[in-house]
C-alpha cells in the first residue's frame, strides 16, 4: 500500500477481533470470523487497508446436484425476481433453472418453448432477467437472439437480427447479458460490441446505443502515433471504447453497468435515461474495487469487475473476478464493506461470474464449480445497510443511532463518523458535526461545518463585538483628545 504494509500479526489480531464480534450476532451466522477464508477490510482516506468486522459470512453452497436436477454446467448468470424466485442461466446445459425464494426447491426447468407450433430450444443461454410483469428475458447467445417468455414459460416474442445504419455491416448479434426496465425497454450487452449497451424498445426494435464509454487518449500518445509508421501503429493498442460486463436496472429506470477498466478507477456507471453517467465517486474518487497494490504489497493489477447488482436505497455491489471479492458502495460512492475471495473453502470462489441479492442474503454464482454461494449479513453489515437506507430516506435521527452502534463494533469506522457528522450538520449542530467529521477524515464536510460554526459564533457574539468596537472607538477618541490637550499645555509651559 501507499504508506506501508500491515503485518501478519495485525491480520491475526484483526481476525480475532472479527471472531469476537461475529459471535452472538444472530441466528444464521454460524461461521466464526476467525475461520473465514478471507480478510474483512476496507480502505481509509489514505487508501491504506484497515481491517474491519465481517459484514457478510458464508451460509451455504447450492448446486444442481443437491437440487436434484443434475450438475450445473458453466452457469453464467442469475437473477432474483420481485417475488423472490431465483433464475439461473445454466449455460452449458442449455436451460434456465427456476428456484423458490429459499433456493431449496426447483420450481421449473425451462429447456425450450413452443413457437409457431414447433418446439424450440436454447443454445448457450448466457444471461437472464425478469421484468416487473414477471416476463423472462433470456440472452440465447449461440442462437443470436433474446427470447422473451411469460411467467409460465409460454412464448411472448423473440428479439434478433437488429438492423440500423449505426451498426457495422455484417455485425453478428450475440447477446451476453440482458436487463429490462419498468417500460419494458431491453438493455443488452453484446459480444464484441464496444459502442455501448444495445437498447431495444418494447416491440423488440433496436433503437440505438446507450452509455458509450470513450477512452481518453493522452497528448503524449497522440504525438507518438503521429510519428509512428503504419506498421508500428497497427501494433499499438487500439483506442476503442471500453466493453461493458454486467448490467442491472433500478426501479426509477437508472441503469447500473459494470465495465472493464484498465486503470482500476471506475468500473461501474449509473446511467440516466439520456445515457449520461451520473454516478457519484465519493471522497476517494475510486469505484474500481481494489487498488492495484495487494495486501502483501505486491502489484497485482486492478480489479476485474464482471457484474453489478442494485440492492435498493442507493446501495449497489460489484463483483471482482480477479480476486473473488464483492465490493459494496452507497449512492455517494463510499465503499461500505468488502467480502469474499478466491479459494476452495466455504465463502470463496474459483470463477465468480454473477452477483445477486435477496433481502439479507447475498449470492455469487461460480461458473467453474457450478454452484451458487450464499452469504448472510452479520450485525455489523446489517447496521451499515440500515444506516445507509435511513439516510437515503431522509431519516437522519435514526441513522445516527445506527452509526453509533457501528462505532461500538468498529470504533475507527470513518464512514460511521462521517454519517453522524453529516446528520449533526443537517440538524444545525455544527460543533458536534466538526467533531465527528474530523474523526471521519472528511475534509469537505468539515470545512462546511467549520464555516457554519464560525458564522454562528460571529452572529451570536455580534452585539458584544459591536459594543467592543464602539467602546474602542470612543475610548480612542477620548484618549486622543486628552493627549492633544496635554501636549498643548506642555507646549505653553515650555514657551513660558
Amino acid at each position: 500500500m501507499k504508506n506501508g504494509k500491515k503485518t501478519k500479526t495485525g491480520k491475526r489480531l484483526a481476525a480475532l477481533l472479527c471472531a469476537a464480534l461475529v459471535l452472538g450476532a444472530g441466528a444464521g451466522e454460524t461461521v466464526r470470523a476467525s475461520s473465514l477464508p478471507y480478510d474483512a477490510y476496507n480502505y481509509d482516506y489514505r487508501e491504506d487497508i484497515v481491517f474491519t468486522p465481517s459484514a457478510y459470512v458464508p451460509d451455504t453452497s447450492i448446486s444442481g446436484v443437491n437440487l436434484g436436477v443434475g450438475a450445473f454446467s458453466s452457469p453464467q448468470d442469475l437473477c432474483v425476481a420481485q417475488d423472490g424466485k431465483v433464475y439461473v442461466a445454466d449455460t452449458g446445459n442449455n436451460r434456465i433453472v427456476v428456484l423458490d425464494q429459499d433456493m431449496k426447491n426447483v420450481l421449473r426447468v425451462i429447456d425450450g418453448f413452443e413457437h409457431d407450433g414447433q418446439a424450440d430450444t436454447f443454445s448457450s443461454p448466457y444471461g437472464v432477467a425478469v421484468s416487473e410483469k414477471n416476463e423472462l428475458y433470456i440472452a440465447d447467445s449461440e442462437n443470436k437472439r433474446i427470447v422473451v417468455l411469460d411467467e409460465n414459460g409460454g412464448f411472448v416474442k423473440i428479439v434478433d437480427n437488429p438492423t440500423s445504419e449505426i451498426l457495422e455491416d455484417g455485425y453478428v448479434f450475440t447477446p451476453l447479458k440482458v436487463s429490462v426496465d419498468y417500460a419494458n425497454r431491453i438493455y443488452c450487452i453484446g459480444r464484441n460490441m464496444f459502442e455501448g449497451i444495445m437498447v431495444f424498445d418494447e416491440k423488440g426494435d433496436f433503437t440505438g446505443f446507450f452509455g458509450t464509454i470513450e477512452v481518453q487518449i493522452t497528448l503524449w500518445e497522440k504525438f507518438w502515433r503521429k510519428l509512428a509508421t503504419k506498421e508500428e501503429r497497427s501494433r499499438q493498442q487500439l483506442f476503442i471504447p471500453t466493453e461493458f460486463t454486467g448490467i442491472d436496472v433500478d426501479g426509477a429506470g437508472f441503469v447500473y453497468a459494470s465495465n472493464i477498466d484498465p486503470e482500476g478507477v471506475q468500473a461501474v456507471r449509473r446511467l440516466n435515461p439520456k445515457g449520461e453517467d451520473v454516478i457519484k465517486k465519493g471522497i476517494s474518487g475510486n469505484l474500481g474495487g481494489d487498488v492495484a497494490i495487494s495486501m502483501s504489497g505486491i502489484y497485482s493489477g486492478p480489479s476485474t469487475i464482471v457484474d453489478v447488482v442494485y440492492r435498493g436505497s442507493g446501495i449497489y455491489s460489484i463483483l471482482d473476478s480477479r480476486r473473488g471479492r464483492v465490493f459494496t458502495y452507497d449512492r455517494e460512492g463510499n465503499l461500505l464493506y468488502i467480502f469474499g475471495g478466491l479459494g476452495s473453502q466455504a465463502g470463496t470462489f474459483t470463477t465468480p461470474v454473477a452477483v445477486e441479492s435477496s433481502g439479507e442474503r447475498m449470492m455469487v454464482l461460480d461458473a467453474y464449480r457450478g454452484e451458487i454461494i450464499t452469504f448472510l449479513e452479520t450485525r455489523y453489515g446489517s447496521l451499515i445497510n440500515e444506516a445507509v437506507a435511513l439516510r437515503y430516506d431522509g431519516d437522519e435521527t435514526l441513522a445516527v443511532a445506527k452509526w453509533q452502534e457501528v462505532l461500538k463494533l468498529d470504533e475507527n469506522n470513518e464512514l460511521a463518523n462521517t454519517g453522524i457528522g453529516k446528520a449533526y450538520l443537517t440538524a444545525g449542530d455544527n460543533k458536534s458535526a466538526m467533531k465527528y467529521l474530523k474523526l471521519g477524515m472528511n475534509r469537505e464536510y468539515y470545512s462546511i461545518a467549520f464555516k457554519r460554526y464560525r458564522n454562528e459564533m460571529l452572529k451570536d457574539n455580534m452585539s458584544f463585538l459591536l459594543t467592543g468596537i464602539v467602546v474602542l472607538c470612543v475610548g480612542g477618541y477620548v484618549f486622543g483628545r486628552v493627549r492633544r490637550r496635554r501636549k498643548g499645555k506642555t507646549a505653553e509651559g515650555g514657551i513660558l
